[in-house]
């Protein structure tokens, strides 16, 4: 089909495959944060590592020796550094979220994606207007 608006659809799948869109497109920038906070939890530890070993060149060995041994490496969660936290988040979460997406528009749109913002094109563009053209050109 190629007017993604989907005129075929009533109004009330399309609000919902919107909403489930929208709930998507957090879920997809929650795991960026978490990414980010692997990332930066794991460039904490190795700067944690560099104070270590200047505390122990300045002579403060008990206390480098303490960081060392009880902040180095530690898990940030119980049983879990950030690298395993991810890895949870992506195989019992945001997989299953992404397969039910996949799932509602393969039932219901025929797989398409970002049906209503496709139908709010359509409702605000200026038909015949530059730079408000419907969509790139389709090859048949």
């Amino acid at each position: 089909m190629t007017d993604r608006s989907r005129p075929d659809l009533d109004d009330d799948t399309v609000a919902a495959l919107g909403k489930l869109s929208e709930s998507l497109e957090t879920v997809e920038q929650a795991r960026g944060l978490l990414y980010g906070f692997h990332q930066l939890t794991g460039k904490a530890d190795l700067l944690l590592q560099d104070a270590v070993a200047r505390f122990r060149d300045a002579g403060h060995t008990e206390l480098a020796d303490d960081l060392e041994r009880d902040l180095v490496g530690r898990n940030v969660i119980a049983d879990r550094w950030t690298f395993q936290v991810v890895e949870d988040y992506d195989a019992h979460y945001w997989t299953t979220f992404r397969a039910f997406d996949e799932r509602a528009r393969s039932t219901l749109s025929d797989g398409d994606r970002h049906v209503l913002e496709a139908r709010m094109k359509q409702g605000e563009r200026t038909s015949g207007h530059p730079r408000h053209e419907a969509g790139p050109a389709l090859d048949d």
